[in-house]
């Protein structure tokens, strides 16, 4: 295992990893390959798959001006657990996004094998979360749709059932989502009712609200969707209805009542507590500008973020058009209400600043 770690520098391109600690194992995704290395025997060779893009989609690839070495192949950027016997796994496909479910033997069953699109973006280095939910297998992820990167989503895609089935964010809406790069997503309990389950997704975006004369400023978010959200109605179809997003504010006090701002989320962690609704989540920050480069680690308690869900939302108002605190009367439905699955009404839910 030690030698396959340090081979790393080869162009492999290591980027996804499942641990199954009761197992003693470690799946690594690479370019072309998925690796299995049994911990409680670190001197064994590790087994393997060998997973490449097709002849036709790596020339397609290099015709379209991509690297053949580094950009021209299938690169492993998703391995998540599927069920007791199969990991599900998602590549880039030499930018034909690919999924599939293998066994723990470590063989890739072929006729699984299905577009990744919505789950896994076109690019090696281009970030995004994932995650595989529920017995339904519902996957959410935020990723880029699109072969030039240029638009980004929040997907609900189910790896069972219908491969066309999706929900996503409203295309070409910035207030939605705005040169989102992807960092984490979780699925979080609100209360004993699953009815009332939330995924939340943290990401960083350049920010509409920070004025139009600071265009490129970059705030970091955290945004949340109900599981059971079904998707909205006429123009809404297979677009969310309880797509609602805050502001991470990770920051230190200055002098004069100044803060310096750590935005540029670079990682999350999910830390587990006896109580699975209430969460601790750990954001990794940095920051760099012409007076100051550093980096933060900030805690949130589920409580702290569940109260901006229920806080004010904005909107742009004045002579100038600026985002704003809305003071007016909330519509009803609220944003970010949650139908029941039966139809027979809304839960209350609280909007945020989005």
């Amino acid at each position: 295992s030690s030698r396959l770690l340090l081979t790393s520098g080869d162009g492999l391109g290591f980027q996804a990893l499942l641990l199954d600690e009761d197992r003693a194992w470690l799946m690594v995704g690479a370019k072309n390959h998925i690796f299995l290395l049994h911990l409680d025997h670190p001197g064994r060779e590790p087994e393997k798959i060998f997973w490449p893009a097709s002849r036709e989609q790596v020339e397609h690839c290099r015709l379209a001006g991509k690297d053949v070495e580094t950009e021209c192949a299938n690169f492993i950027r998703l391995l998540q657990p599927y069920n007791s016997s199969h990991v599900f796994a998602c590549g880039t496909g030499s930018y034909q996004p690919v999924c599939g479910a293998g066994a723990s033997l470590m063989r890739l069953v072929t006729h699984s094998l299905q577009s990744g699109r919505g789950r896994c973006p076109y690019s090696p280095r281009q970030p995004f979360t994932a995650l595989l939910v529920g017995k339904d297998g519902e996957m959410y992820s935020g990723t880029s749709s699109d072969f030039m990167g240029s638009s980004a989503a929040f997907f609900r895609t189910w790896v069972r059932g219908a491969e066309q089935s999706y929900i996503r964010t409203e295309q070409n809406q910035d207030h939605w989502l705005h040169e989102p790069a992807f960092v984490g997503a979780f699925a979080i309990p609100d209360t004993y009712n699953p009815h009332d389950d939330k995924v939340y997704v943290f990401f960083r975006e350049t920010a509409l609200e920070a004025g139009q004369w600071d265009r490129r400023h970059i705030h970091a978010r955290v945004a949340r969707v109900c599981k059971n959200d079904v998707g909205g109605k006429r123009s809404l179809i297979n677009r969310w209805s309880t797509f609602l997003k805050a502001r991470l504010v990770c920051s230190i006090p200055g002098p004069q009542g100044t803060q310096t701002h750590f935005d540029q989320l670079e990682d999350v962690f999910l830390l587990r507590t006896r109580d699975p609704q209430n969460p601790l989540i750990f954001g990794l920050f940095t920051v760099s500008s012409g007076v100051f480069s550093g980096s933060a680690v900030c805690v949130y308690s589920m409580a702290a973020i569940r109260a901006a869900f229920s806080g004010p939302f904005a909107h742009k108002e004045g002579f100038d058009y600026r985002w704003v605190e809305y003071k007016g009367r909330v519509p009803y439905p609220r944003p970010g209400m949650v139908r029941s699955r039966e139809g027979s009404g809304w839960r209350q839910e609280g909007p945020a600043w989005q």
